[in-house]
């Protein structure tokens, strides 16, 4: 198949393996040898009372009291009060979300009071970094973190649309509506032209792989949302350079849940929802259709029906998600956090639907004095993807006759063309995927000597797909032959990414001085296999293709094609970080990324930062400020990229000779005068050149940022200026001399960057709680302007269009001094006397030919933003989350392919849109212009919860149960946008040679508004 470069491992890996398995053994052998004390609940002393109240005294309505090391617990009610049994010497622990724990032994003291201090969360937070944690107080780099409380609420499939819209700087759209559907999330601008927007995924410390999996929704589904704690995204390159060279994209941590010290608990959760078009194409109705066709001197075929095709290949799908943990701390030696989940979404066309089947154990055990930690994770799931034919269903939905009855005599009618009937396509269409995928990892860590401690990190995350597309052979159509004879596509895919790290952390500090040093090592392997069979010809005896047996013939050969490719990445890294008097704050990392990817001359990639942080408001002379908190940061870094197709560095050959007839192109004949396959012989040509010097694509990052907080920390936010420049992209070029061994080489652009620079605002502000009422409200914006710089070509597409007369024509692409995915088209103007479009003239040469193409927007919008509230009152809660962007394009392909003048007048159904232009003639062309480019900008609920917090206490049940809360979620409630299409957030044009495509509707899958009823009840 070709070849792939082994880089060299140190020899000290299988030293650290067989530590790490030795430090399992000890830890395990230090639970055996301690048994845990079980509690104890024989001598109940009284019920003890009390109340909660605020750093004001008023009350706190829900606050928790937990008797410590116990599962026994309650809540306070809506004036703050509450009431528990303990046994004797028991310790209350009292909790309010934003406020300082705190700890009450009870004594003799039958009545208690209690006050809790507002807690400065924004300065004692723990947010998750590269290989470690640190106080947001000592961040350097620019991260967004949103906790658990703070995620999107509804039907989610995919862990990032717990995202949309809470992070400054991070653009996360769907391609479309379909369950699990593929996201765009973009964090500062688009930097690559081959890896896309997706950024680095980190699950628990482990590094996951962005490649196909092999099922066709996104490959972050087999992840259950319930079990996610908070999600950090690292976006300047102090945060993401640890990362190195998969981090030119930013990194999005995600963190699960773990067992808490001091508490015990079951939940359960348990969802259903109602998902339904929130928004179809205004086609004609078949009364105006009739019409219509005549008024534009059409050949009208009436078959006498009124089928609104939209209704009829859709439906309100059902939802339902289930899901149970555990978790808990029996002592402070061992915690653990255990899940199942179960949750089925259908989509809102038929036969569209996505099951996923999860469990998620999560271990953390100490031992030898606490010197010995090991985490233990351990993720599995079991996800199915039933799809339809969606292009041609949609296709179908919009431009079918709405004159045909859907059935005749109780069966789906049959198109008077032999052409398929969308409701048979559902019965005989089918694209069916499975996957099984587990992921477990294990951690020890060792601290060696005070201060010292050693980590090994082990992982392996494997995947296995089995996908069937398939038509179930209906020999009623004729002019659709795999129709007619059944076909049968079988796709099968094995994903395994096993990871090995080593690291070294070294925390001093004294009075005044704070220093934190790491160092480490990474391995990682990557091997994705691949295996496609393709059959066609099967009976038509009612057994799907999948189930019959087949055999190759010479009418309908049985292809087969299989691959194997293997990477390897192997990393230095280290980091060092330096506090001074919680003033001053230094950080500097470097890492060394060697990739199997490259060639001999340029295998590692050497990516550094630095980074430092001022926290002002801890200076003497800021003592009687406004300000609470107020820091400034600043950062320049590099990071890179290696995400490009492997053994590209590589030579690679095939054999070939001529097929039929005389001439060849590869091969010469031995005799010249020769005219059969015998006189050319087989051939050894080039497929790949090999190229040993192509380089690592470069992110370079500056950013400079303040945060700040005022009002005894009620009005919190953040304020970064960030510049981003990709330099030495890759890119598999044209030869500029024809004569070439092949037709495209891999090389890196000279002297061609991609700009991303903007400025980022955040803002968050929470009430003082009066009395059952309290709030929060917050926002955040991003101004982004992007541009190519320098680039040797007019222009590279990244959009093109499809479609009879349209394929390949550009729509849009990157333009040297343009907004990255840059629309470049004839602009339209209009029809002309002859019945015909008229564009603009750009030049002035009175012809209208290519160079008449200009840029007339870009697909990626310039402005994105997002705004949440939360409201509390007394038991009752609300949180509303809108999100929108503007300044974007969206090219509606929907529209050229289907609605024309020419369609209708053939009896296809069409929009207004086709009859806009009375003069227009049947045989005008739809050509790429501006005729079909639109606003993009939106504003949109995106999710809506109101929800009602029970006291068990007071319905008898407070030894039984510590919450019961009931909610209404709905999703997508409304957008507002100039769009014509089913929805603004959308990207299903045609990738085109391996570049990413922007902002093209192509038979979008719809998007749908769903409504959600939510039971979640704490144990």
């Amino acid at each position: 198949m070709g070849n792939f470069t082994i880089l060299k491992r140190t020899n000290s890996l299988p030293f650290w393996i067989l530590s790490g398995w030795c430090f399992l053994v000890l830890s395990l052998s230090e639970l055996s040898a301690k048994p845990v004390k079980a509690d104890s609940w024989d001598n109940y002393r009284e019920l003890v009372t009390g109340s909660v109240k605020d750093e004001t005294g008023a009350p706190l309505p829900g606050a928790s009291v937990l008797v410590k090391g116990t599962t026994s617990g309650t809540i306070t009610d809506l004036e703050g009060n509450f009431s528990l049994e303990v046994s004797s010497g028991a310790v209350l622990v009292i909790s309010y979300l934003g406020y300082s724990t705190k700890e009450i032994a009870v004594g003799e003291q039958a009545n208690l009071s209690v006050q809790l201090e507002p807690e400065s969360s924004q300065l004692n937070e723990i947010v998750v970094v590269g290989y470690g944690t640190q106080k947001r107080s000592d961040l350097t780099g620019a991260i967004g973190s949103v906790k658990q409380e703070s995620f999107n609420k509804g039907v989610i499939t995919n862990p990032v649309d717990l995202l949309q819209g809470k992070v400054a700087g991070v653009n996360i759209t769907s391609t479309s509506g379909e369950p699990g559907a593929n996201q765009n999330v973009i964090i500062r601008g688009i930097g690559s032209l081959r890896s896309g927007t997706q950024p680095l995924y980190v699950l628990d410390g482990f590094l996951l792989d962005n490649s196909d999996t092999g099922i066709a929704s996104n490959p972050l589904n087999f992840l259950n949302p319930n079990d996610i704690e908070s999600i950090d995204v690292l976006k300047d390159a102090s945060a993401t350079a640890l990362y190195g060279s998969r981090a030119s994209n930013g990194v999005i941590v995600i963190t699960t849940k773990k067992g808490k010290a001091g508490s015990s608990q079951v939940n359960l959760s348990a969802s259903t929802a109602w998902s339904a078009m929130s928004k179809q194409i205004d086609v004609f109705g078949a009364e105006e259709f009739r019409r219509q066709v005549i008024a534009v001197g059409g050949a009208l075929e009436d078959f006498g029906g009124d089928t609104r095709w939209q209704d009829e290949l859709t439906q309100v799908g059902l939802s339902q998600d289930y899901s149970l943990s555990m978790s808990g701390a029996n002592t402070e030696r061992f915690s653990y956090f255990a899940s199942v989940g179960y949750q089925s979404q259908e989509g809102i066309l038929k036969n569209s639907d996505l099951k996923r089947y999860s469990g998620k154990l999560n271990m953390n055990q100490k031992a030898l004095n606490g010197r010995l930690l090991v985490d233990y994770n351990l993720t599995a799931s079991f996800t199915e993807n039933l799809r339809p034919a969606i292009g041609s269903i949609i296709s179908d939905m919009l431009y079918l006759n709405p004159t045909i009855p859907a059935f005749t005599d109780g069966k789906p009618t049959l198109l008077n063309t032999n052409a398929l009937n969308p409701i048979k396509r559902n019965e005989l269409y089918s694209d069916d995927a499975a996957n099984n995928r587990i992921l477990g990892t294990i951690s020890p860590s060792f601290e060696l000597f005070e201060g010292l401690t050693y980590k090994l990190n082990l992982g392996v995350d494997y995947s296995n797909t089995s996908r069937y597309i398939q038509y179930r052979p209906f020999n009623e159509v004729v002019n659709e032959s795999n129709v007619s004879d059944g076909t049968l596509e079988e796709l099968i895919s094995a994903n395994t990414n096993s990871l090995i790290e080593n690291t070294l952390t070294y925390n001093w500090n004294n009075y005044k001085h704070n220093f934190t040093v790491l160092a480490g090592h990474s391995y990682q392997t990557f091997l994705d296999e691949f295996r496609r069979t393709a059959s066609r010809g099967f009976a038509a005896n009612n057994i799907e293709p999948r189930y019959q047996d087949h055999n190759s013939t010479s009418e309908f050969p049985t292809t087969v094609n299989s691959s194997a490719v293997k990477n390897e990445l192997q990393s230095f890294f280290g980091r060092l970080n330096y506090v001074y008097d919680e003033k001053y704050l230094f950080t500097a990392t470097f890492r060394a990324d060697g990739s199997s990817k490259f060639g001999d001359n340029n295998k590692y990639g050497y990516f550094p930062s630095f980074a430092l942080g001022w926290n002002i408001s801890k200076e003497d002379f800021m003592a009687n400020s406004v300000f609470n908190n107020l820091k400034l940061r600043t950062s320049w870094g590099q990071t890179g990229n290696q995400e490009i197709p492997s053994k590209i560095t590589k030579a690679s050959y095939s054999e070939d000779r001529l097929a039929n007839g005389s001439g060849s192109l590869n091969t010469y004949p031995i005799d010249t005068d020769g005219n059969t396959l015998d006189s050319y012989p087989y051939g050894i040509v080039f497929t790949r050149l090999a190229n040993p010097n192509l380089q690592w694509e470069v992110s370079t990052q500056f950013d400079l940022g303040f945060d700040f907080a005022f009002l005894d920390y009620r009005l919190t936010g953040a304020v970064d200026y960030f510049n981003k420049v990709s330099s030495n992209i890759l890119l598999e070029v044209v030869p500029p001399d024809p004569v070439q061994p092949t037709s495209t080489y891999w090389n890196n652009i000279e002297g061609m960057k991609i700009y991303n620079r903007g400025i980022e605002l955040s803002l968050n502000y929470s009430n003082k709680p009066k009395g059952s009422f309290s709030y929060e409200i917050g926002g955040n914006v991003t101004f982004i302007q992007n541009e190519v710089r320098d680039s040797p070509y007019s222009v590279l597409t990244t959009g093109a269009a499809q479609g009879a007369g349209q394929t390949g024509a550009t729509i849009n692409g990157y333009i040297n001094n343009q907004p990255i995915g840059a629309f470049y088209m004839l602009q339209f103007d209009g029809i002309g006397e002859d019945g015909l479009n008229r564009f603009v003239d750009i030049n002035g040469d009175g012809r209208i030919l290519d160079n008449d193409r200009s840029v007339v927007g870009s697909a990626i919008p310039n402005l994105i933003y997002g705004f949440n509230s939360n409201f509390r009152y007394k038991g009752f809660d609300l949180g509303l989350n809108f999100n929108g962007a503007s300044g974007n394009k969206i090219y509606n392909h929907t529209t050229m392919s289907l609605f024309t003048k020419g369609q209708l007048s053939r009896s296809n159904n069409t929009t207004d849109f086709a009859v806009q232009f009375p003069e227009e003639s049947f045989n005008n062309s739809n050509t790429v212009s501006t005729r079909f480019l639109e606003n993009g900008s939106f504003f949109r609920l995106n999710n809506a919860t109101l929800g009602y917090t029970l006291n068990p206490a007071r319905m008898g049940m407070g030894n039984a149960l510590q919450t019961i809360r009931l909610s209404l979620t709905g999703q997508n409630l409304f957008v507002i946008t100039d769009y014509t299409g089913f929805d603004p957030e959308v990207n299903t044009g045609a990738t085109s040679g391996g570049i990413q495509t922007f902002g093209i509707d192509r038979f979008t899958y719809p998007r749908a508004r769903t409504f959600m009823v939510n039971l979640n009840v704490t144990f």
